[in-house]
């Protein structure tokens, strides 16, 4: 059994990983780690959930330098928030316990005064999303120059975000010849370009197939009418137990998790709309097990990694097979079999057909079964105490004592104002001088 001394992990190093439970190397920790820590480029095809996180992030933090201040030494690109900070949850723990490193997650929906506060103090390793980044660099809080080590994580979703003329802005400004890791799950014409431009003779790493298996999924495409597709998700979600559904639009994601609250269905909802805490207490939940449900959009679902994934709905079409093969890749995964379903609407059933083609399957269009579905169980966990039956934090109430308090306070502030400013109507009854009040003669015997 290899263990990832074998690799070239200091032993302190390896120690922070046993207490984290982590003790055996995936296979491409075991290809990427040893050439990473001779310095050598990596140019490596991994799909989401093989380990690959760690495969760049311990020679990072083995060869990361003391950083100055606005002066990071070693960066970590991603395409979005969620991922960043994932990649922040496995790597700052290793990296203060090994040598007091400090990893800091930079995207935007978060507030830049933080951000700009931490980077003054000095933080090593930077995990940020490009457009964030580029901005934190426009104001002057920080800078590139330091940078020696640049790691980009799924590069292939970059690229189909757009993201590639920011991500060659942000390599330009780094070091002059920075060692550069690069992973994605596919090597496409705009990954294959960053590779001819910025690397160096990088080491060719491949790890599982170049796609994702359709093969391992059980498709289904369902002829469906708009006014029924709620009724047959809930079916559908609690025979399967853990799912995902997929909606075009935030708007749409809104409306089917009211639907789903309305019959009892423990969700989780994600969309572009929700800032990052909301986010963040969205997959955490979901992921925790706190909700069976995640209801998403594709651009927030990006870098999702969640094991146990039994069922995926397409609630709405997806834009083209590359989408549904990203969508779809969210179940199936580490040689587990999982359902796929596809919403179909009658005007829909052509651009359905086109996307079977893209694929590499053909389905027919059959009427609703929800009740054919495999019965999966799933044990939903209580929700943390301090937490109201959404995840979210709730409010301590307040005190009746202390209420009436505050209250009255107010009310007799607000009489005495009105007092004050109240006009004297009964002008016999009104003191003008401001002496002591006369006392009247005692007229008894």
């Amino acid at each position: 059994m290899v263990r990832f001394s074998d690799l070239g992990i200091k032993p302190s190093l390896v120690e922070s990983l046993s207490n984290e439970g982590i003790i055996e190397p995936f296979e491409v920790q075991i290809e990427a780690i040893p050439s990473a820590l001779e310095g050598r480029d990596i140019c490596c095809r991994a799909p989401t959930g093989s380990g690959k996180t760690l495969a760049f992030g311990l020679p990072l933090i083995s060869m990361a330098k003391p950083a100055a201040s606005k002066r990071p030494t070693a960066l970590i690109l991603t395409p979005t928030r969620e991922l960043a900070e994932q990649i922040r949850n496995v790597l700052d723990p290793l990296a203060w316990s090994y040598s007091k490193l400090k990893v800091l997650s930079i995207y935007g929906g978060s507030p830049y005064g933080r951000q700009i506060r931490a980077l003054e103090k000095g933080v090593e390793i930077i995990v940020a999303c490009p457009g964030r980044l580029l901005d934190l660099i426009e104001r002057g809080a920080l800078a590139l120059d330091e940078i020696d080590i640049l790691v980009l994580d799924e590069a292939d979703r970059m690229a189909d975000m757009g993201f590639m003329e920011p991500v060659c802005k942000i390599i330009d400004k780094c070091a002059s010849n920075p060692q550069m890791i690069l992973f994605s799950a596919t090597l496409d014409r705009d990954v294959s370009r960053l590779v001819r431009t910025y690397q160096n003779d990088p080491v060719k790493i491949e790890v599982g197939p170049e796609e994702v298996s359709m093969e391992t999924m059980d498709h289904k495409f369902w002829n469906i009418k708009p006014h029924k597709k709620t009724e047959i998700a809930v079916k559908s979600v609690r025979r399967s137990g853990r799912s995902i559904i997929f909606c075009r639009t935030r708007a749409g994601v809104d409306r089917l998790s009211e639907e789903m609250k309305l019959e009892s269905v423990p969700i989780s909802s994600l969309h572009g709309g929700l800032n990052q805490k909301q986010r963040d207490r969205a997959m955490n939940k979901f992921s925790s097990g706190r909700s069976m449900v995640l209801i998403a959009t594709d651009v927030a679902a990006r870098g999702i990694d969640v094991d146990g994934i039994n069922c995926v709905i397409h609630y709405d079409p997806p834009d083209d097979g590359k989408v549904y093969k990203h969508r779809s890749g969210r179940t199936a995964r580490a040689g587990n079999s999982g359902t796929v379903i596809s919403f179909v609407r009658k005007n829909e059933q052509r651009t359905y057909n086109r996307i079977q083609r893209e694929v590499g399957i053909r389905k027919r269009f059959t009427d609703p079964n929800p009740e054919g579905l495999k019965k999966n169980k799933f044990d939903l966990v209580p929700s943390r105490e301090g937490e109201n039956g959404r995840g979210q934090k709730a409010r301590k109430p307040r005190s009746r004592r202390g209420r009436s308090r505050n209250s009255r306070r107010v009310r007799d502030r607000k009489s005495s104002d009105t007092e004050k400013n109240k006009p004297h109507r009964n002008k016999k009854k009104r003191r003008r001088g401001r002496g002591p009040k006369k006392r009247k003669a005692d007229a008894r015997p």
